[in-house]
């Protein structure tokens, strides 16, 4: 089997489409004064939840990519699932070679978790914080799951956007 065989198989499974973001540690955190670092975010199609009880989700990071490194030193994190109007932030996000995250989150609505301090999107259809509880190699990713600390549905409005056949799809 090829990577393209692999690749158009799998695309036929539909995704919701979610924005992964954490906020790195301050430069010097024995410096209350000290900024703190710089907002990343990622769009992510491999997401899932995993158990109830305790609420845990896993998140799926491509091995040695930002939010991979950032999420190996930093353990909190949030996710917010995306509405099919939201589809401009998850393409923003998932760009190669992109411009840095600071400028990404420039005008996009956001607050920051209370619990995580990581952007949680305006108008997301609903919203996670999350404390990394386990990290798993596989392949050329890493699994990471997380315990949920918060969980919000701040709209009600809009359908999920989707991932099917390589390209970002309303459902109906």
């Amino acid at each position: 089997m090829s990577n393209d065989e692999f690749r158009a198989a799998l695309s036929r499974l539909a995704a919701g489409v979610v924005l992964v973001t954490a906020q790195e540690p301050s430069l010097d955190p024995d410096d209350p004064r000290a900024p703190n670092g710089e907002d990343v975010g990622m769009t992510a199609t491999a997401f899932m939840s995993v158990s109830l009880d305790p609420p845990l989700v896993l998140v799926s990071l491509r091995e040695g990519s930002r939010m991979d490194d950032l999420l190996d030193e930093q353990p909190l994190w949030a996710v917010s699932v995306l509405t099919e109007s939201q589809r401009h932030i998850a393409g923003r996000f998932a760009m190669k070679g992109r411009i840095s995250d600071r400028l990404l989150f420039e005008d996009i609505p956001y607050t920051r978790g209370a619990r995580t301090g990581a952007p949680l999107v305006g108008g997301a259809l609903a919203t996670l914080e999350c404390r990394t509880q386990q990290r798993v190699p596989a392949g050329d990713h890493t699994l990471v799951i997380g315990r949920v600390l918060t969980a919000q549905v701040p709209s009600a409005e809009g359908s999920p956007l989707a991932y099917f056949r390589g390209r970002y799809r309303q459902l109906g």
